[in-house]
């Protein structure tokens, strides 16, 4: 992409996030001056944090100031990025702490692998930055709580990046359920299926010598580098991350939430393993977690083989959520957009297509502009950090079943009964690292 059709791409993002804005508040007018611009920093240069970045650029409302990341070819190949479409010259970091002293960002952008979002993201908070933090937004359930508290003692907007609180087809899809054309909904099913084989086994090795391993660590257990942790395949690794549940489950519980009045659910069992996978990752290769909610049920599933042909809701993948309602099943899904099928038989079957953007057929760009909305105007933004707290305990609160071997109950703030459970709520942080409050 030139510069010239990145301007063209902005133009275009930035008309989308109409789609999900209130028709009644869009007026004709003239621009007399340039948008403020907001100094903003990305930590975490790789694949989606440069997405996102991308997606700020073009809003046309941010100095790129400053990128950080404790892997060199992914600093400077961010960079390279900026220095395609921007004059903007950022400074170049490898220790956030050094960044947020040194340049003051009024915006910073967390795209760091999961186990470095609450630290980092706190204390931009409280050098005075609004944060954009990628989900999840930790990887233990207090963690999460200390970013709730940070935000609000602050006064920060801290969006979560779960973009699909603002896809056009997950918005309408929404208004469907909540119109309760659906009927009355007794049961949900999140699920991720895609393919896969056992794996093999790749020896650990000496870190590359543009990475300083033991700050891409940080707060978490110093294991020996292994080149299929870093960069992307960290969220098969237990110390990092909490695998394909932490991962994909927030975006399609963060969906059950959304729907239902409840804020959390009060009983979560879970059960899987590692059944195919012989490789170096520890995560399960298979999980069912179910969820207890007052008036009806979740059930989170996924597969890491198998690839479930039988029930791909799109040709390339079996994702998204089924809400079963007394009037019919409704399809939320991805590159499928929705689908609602009726119980009468007589009645059509209603659809609507997804409108993503690229790359990565997601909608960055108008979860962007929500953020800036929400700087602006002090409201709260629609993946507020609360918001997305509450979604990630949905999937850790699985994870913390899987360890234990046992259901747990939740009050929406404790494990209710279980000492053992509720010390799970927490991790020890390694070396100078302090766990958050």
């Amino acid at each position: 992409m030139n510069r010239s059709e990145f301007l063209k791409t902005s133009a275009l993002a930035i008309a989308g996030t109409t789609l999900v804005t209130d028709a009644s508040a869009i007026t004709p007018f003239i621009t007399r001056r340039p948008p403020q611009k907001y100094r903003t920093a990305l930590i975490g240069s790789g694949w989606w944090g440069t997405n996102i970045l991308r997606c700020a650029m073009q809003a046309g409302e941010s100095k790129v100031v400053a990128l950080c990341d404790v892997d060199q070819r992914q600093l400077q190949k961010a960079n390279d990025e900026v220095a395609k479409f921007t004059s903007d010259r950022p400074k170049l970091y490898k220790d956030f702490r050094e960044m947020l002293s040194a340049e003051k960002p009024e915006i910073v952008i967390v795209a760091t692998p999961d186990h470095w979002h609450p630290l980092i993201a706190i204390a931009a908070m409280q050098a005075g930055a609004h944060v954009y933090v990628e989900k999840p937004i930790g990887h233990t359930i207090n963690e999460g709580k200390a970013m709730v508290k940070a935000a609000r003692q602050t006064g920060k907007v801290c969006q979560v990046g779960t973009h699909r609180r603002i896809s056009p087809h997950n918005v309408s899809g929404m208004e469907f359920l909540k119109s309760g054309k659906a009927g009355k909904i007794g049961m949900a099913r999140a699920f991720v299926h895609y393919g896969g084989g056992p794996g093999k086994r790749v020896p650990n090795a000496e870190p590359p010598k543009e990475l300083d391993w033991n700050m891409w660590c940080g707060p978490a257990p110093l294991n020996e580098y292994n080149p299929t942790m870093h960069p992307r395949g960290f969220r098969g690794y237990l110390d990092y991350a909490n695998g394909t549940l932490g991962d994909w489950g927030i975006h399609w519980l963060d969906q059950v939430l959304w729907w239902t009045d409840e804020t959390h659910p009060r009983k979560v069992y879970s059960t899987g393993g590692r059944a195919i996978r012989q490789d170096n990752t520890d995560a399960p290769d298979h999980q069912v977690a179910t969820y207890e909610f007052e008036d009806f049920t979740v059930v989170w599933e996924h597969r890491q083989f198998a690839g479930n042909n039988a029930e791909k809701t799109h040709p390339r993948q079996a994702v998204g959520v089924y809400f079963y309602g007394t009037e019919g099943t409704f399809h939320m899904g991805w590159l499928d957009g929705w689908t609602f099928y009726p119980t009468d038989p007589n009645k059509p079957v209603l659809h609507e297509d997804a409108k993503l953007n690229q790359p990565d057929d997601q909608n960055i760009a108008q979860l962007w502009a929500n953020f800036l909305d929400a700087i602006k105007t002090g409201k709260r933004p629609v993946s507020d950090i609360e918001i997305g707290h509450r979604s990630t305990n949905m999937a850790l609160l699985g994870m913390l079943s899987l360890k234990l071997g046992r259901s747990v109950e939740w009050d929406g703030d404790k494990i209710l009964n279980d000492p053992e459970a509720n010390k799970l709520l927490s991790r020890a942080y390694r070396g100078e690292w302090q766990y958050p409050v």
